[in-house]
Order: structure tokens, then C-alpha cells, then sequence
């Protein structure tokens, strides 16, 4: 989709919001320059927070530069009959939030989000199930405990153990991979709670309806593999089709994958990834009350 934008400042504001990946400015009296035979600059904006796309955007961009200033070139010949030395249009591509175009850049934050989900949910898909397994349901049943209390008991150690794993794995990516995190840490956990709420959310109700720990497992794997594929991180939702990006939104890591990316690469805010914070949270409320009310403090 093409918007024409009245300043910089509104090209600025929607890669901030991951809402456009090349922005091309145009500044006053281009036209007129050209006109004239005058060195005419023009800037193109990159979003570097995905450098398979914006390596291939940049190409495009020379490639039609290129044919552009050949046009000019002849149209030149044609009015003076000699040669112009420097092409009359210069396009200045400057790349942002990943200037070299680092790879790792993009893969190590879609890493983190990918690990944490996949770990969450499989160990809180064997809570429900294990106590089944091993015969020791009817000690939870005797206690006063009411059904949405023992989900949060069950729920909030796993919470614990993936905040710590968030932590390790940020100090290996900021430290041993050189990802700059120029955001705010503090946005970032909050950000993975409700990540977590979604995760952990949909191992418990997993761990509901299932009778035994490798029954739950594989009904993990199967909840697993969509949501990585619907996520973006390996094919990028825009070149989906459309009945499948409607799908995307059902994917927690679809949102998470923007935030951690925000944080880390851009510096984003939450005035920026607000939406993305309150997809997280209905569907991490709708998944919690789900697995909530399936999960009835009996045997059959």
C-alpha cells in the first residue's frame, strides 16, 4: 500500500509503528531541479528490523534509480547532444534501527519469543495431566482450594521460571550476540508477562483435556507449530493470503514478535505498541478463563 505523506515527520512516525518499511522523501523544488539538470538528491528510509526485506527493498530502490537516471540521461542527450557526467538523481538510502543489515538482529529477538513459548507451554501442558498420571488428583480435590486458586498456584512458579529463562537469554543476546536493546527493560518483562499469560494459558487448558503427559505433549506440538508459522517470523504476514493473515491475530507470538523487536531495535514505547499489549492481554484472558472454567475439581 502506497500513502503520500504531507512531512518527514509522518514517514518517521509510521516505521516507528511498524506500519511501513520504505519511506521516500522528496524534498522541495526536486522537480524543478531536475528540470534544470541540477543534482537532484532524493532520501529513501529503511526499516533495518527485518534486513531480508529491506536488503531486498534497497536493491529494488538502485534498480529503479538506475533506469530512472538512464531516462533523464537520454532525455538529455536528445535536448543538448552531449553526455552529463553524474546522474541528475541521487538516491541517499539511509537504513534505521539495523544499519548493516545484521541478521542476527532480526533472528535473535524472534528467538527469544519463540523459546519462551515453546518451553511455557509445554511445561504447564503436563501440570493438569501429571496429577492424573500419578494418582495424586484426589489430594487436590479434598482441598478448599476453588479451581481458579489451584490454576494460579499452578501457573505462577512457571511464571517465576520464565521471567529468569527472559533474563538469561536477553543477557546472552545483549552481551554475546551484540543486540542492542535501546528500549525500556522494565516495558520489555511486563510485555513478556502478558506474553506468558497467553503461553502458559493455553498449556493449562492443553493439560485440561488431557488424560495422561504424552497425550498432552503432542497436543502442545500441534498448537505449537501454527502459531510459529502464523507468527512472521518465518514467512512474513504480508505476503500471506488473506483468510491466513485473519488468522494471525489468534497467534500470541504475532504480537510479541513486534513488541521484543520494538524494544530492542527501535526503542518503541508503549504510546507505540499499545495495541499490540492489549492483543496480548484479551487473548491471554480469554485462553486463562478457558482453561479456568474446563477444569473441574473432580474425577470424571
Amino acid at each position: 500500500m502506497i500513502q503520500h505523506l504531507p512531512d518527514v515527520e509522518s514517514v518517521e512516525k509510521l516505521l516507528d509503528h511498524n506500519r511501513a518499511t520504505l519511506g521516500l522523501v522528496i524534498p522541495p523544488g526536486w522537480t524543478e531541479n531536475i528540470k534544470a539538470d541540477r543534482l537532484s538528491p532524493l532520501q529513501v528510509l529503511l526499516d533495518g528490523s527485518d534486513p531480508n526485506y529491506a536488503g531486498i527493498s534497497r536493491g529494488y530502490i538502485t534498480i529503479f534509480m538506475e533506469n530512472y537516471n538512464q531516462k533523464l540521461r537520454a532525455d538529455f542527450f536528445n535536448r543538448k547532444g552531449m553526455e552529463k557526467i553524474r546522474p541528475p538523481a541521487e538516491g541517499r538510502i539511509r537504513v534505521w534501527f539495523n544499519e548493516d543489515l545484521e541478521s542476527r538482529a532480526f533472528i535473535i529477538p524472534g528467538m527469544i519469543a519463540i523459546i519462551i513459548m515453546i518451553v511455557g507451554a509445554m511445561l504447564t501442558s503436563l501440570v493438569i495431566a501429571r496429577e492424573y498420571e500419578n494418582g495424586t488428583m484426589e489430594q487436590l480435590i479434598v482441598t478448599p482450594l476453588k479451581p481458579a486458586e489451584l490454576i494460579l498456584g499452578k501457573t505462577i512458579p512457571f511464571i517465576l521460571i520464565a521471567q529468569a529463562q527472559m533474563v538469561m537469554v536477553t543477557i546472552f543476546a545483549v552481551f554475546w550476540f551484540q543486540i542492542p536493546l535501546v528500549g525500556s527493560i522494565g516495558l520489555l518483562f511486563a510485555a513478556t508477562c502478558l506474553f506468558l499469560l497467553s503461553t502458559l494459558g493455553i498449556g493449562l487448558f492443553i493439560s485440561t483435556i488431557s488424560a495422561t503427559q504424552q497425550q498432552a505433549m503432542m497436543t502442545t506440538f500441534f498448537f505449537v507449530l501454527p502459531f510459529f508459522m502464523l507468527s512472521g517470523f518465518v514467512f512474513p504476514i504480508a505476503n500471506m493470503p488473506l483468510p491466513v493473515q485473519w488468522l494471525t491475530y489468534l497467534s500470541p507470538p504475532r504480537y510479541f514478535l513486534i513488541i521484543i523487536r520494538g524494544i530492542f531495535l527501535k526503542g518503541t514505547g508503549f504510546h507505540v505498541l499499545w495495541p499490540r499489549l492489549v492483543g496480548l492481554t484479551i487473548l491471554g484472558g480469554i485462553v486463562f478463563i478457558g482453561a479456568v472454567s474446563r477444569f473441574k475439581k473432580r474425577l470424571d
